[in-house]
């Protein structure tokens, strides 16, 4: 596997601003943009998966959407080396941080037991299987310094977060007659979403995503640019959706 150059500026005081040359793909509907954002680090790193193949290999929720977990248990399968930094509550508790991965292992399937909610059950085995399956779960805080540490390593950043909440935007319900989800701030819920962080600017103070929606406001060329402390804000109310997750990837053969 291969990288194509980055784009970097540096001073005197450091690294200024870094972007990796990450390809934008869109997503083919509503539920399917992790799988796109994993297509799109697959393609970042010269792997290149079409997407119905992609999609396939990947554990999908009763609404067609998935989780961060799904994504990096199916790029283990591939051979990736994948770390998780996970900020759902529901699943982990604050005091495992720094526990080894046999030790995450063991917590896990005795929390399983204490899961009652499907979505939240399912949740727990995926992270179950990630852990024995070689994954590397981290429980680092979230803050712009550690998303600029993982673009700083070259690796783009795959996040689940509140698009209600980045993009400022209604909440939404399902139109079950019209198969499409529709705007409404009175009895919708907030919505999850997965895009991928590729670059940053001014030293981390803001962030270059790349978002798979195509009814997104993202700029019809080069990536979109947030406010550092508005993504971390979004990605911690990802939790309502059982998102709140960064995943890094790397070519197996490569050291993190």
């Amino acid at each position: 596997m291969h990288m194509a150059a980055v784009d970097e500026r540096t001073t005197p005081h450091g690294r200024k601003a870094h972007l990796l040359p990450v390809q934008r793909f869109l997503q083919p509907d509503d539920v399917t943009c992790g799988p796109t954002c994993l297509r799109k680090v697959y393609d970042f790193y010269g792997l290149d998966v079409e997407a119905e193949r992609v999609l396939t290999e990947i554990d999908r929720n009763e609404d067609g959407g998935t989780l961060g977990v799904f994504l990096g248990v199916s790029a283990l399968a591939r051979g990736f080396g994948a770390r998780i930094y996970s900020y759902n509550l529901r699943i982990f508790d604050p005091t495992w941080a720094g526990l080894s991965g046999a030790e995450l292992a063991e917590k896990l399937r005795a929390r399983l037991q204490y899961l009652s909610h499907p979505k939240a059950t399912r949740a727990g085995r995926a992270y179950l299987q990630f852990v024995e399956s070689g994954g590397e779960l981290c429980f680092d805080e979230l803050n712009p310094a550690l998303l600029k540490r993982i673009l700083d390593r070259d690796h783009p950043v795959l996040v689940g977060l509140s698009a209600t909440y980045l993009y400022g935007m209604a909440r939404e319900r399902f139109d079950e007659i019209n198969d499409v989800l529709v705007d409404d701030d009175i009895g919708g819920d907030p919505i999850g979403h997965f895009l991928v962080v590729a670059g940053y600017e001014q030293w981390g103070r803001r962030f270059l995503l790349l978002d798979p929606h195509p009814h997104s406001p993202h700029p019809a060329t080069g990536p979109m640019e947030v406010d550092a402390q508005r993504l971390v804000n979004s990605i911690l109310l990802g939790d309502l959706t059982y998102d709140a997750v960064l995943l890094e990837l790397w070519p197996g053969e490569s050291r993190a």
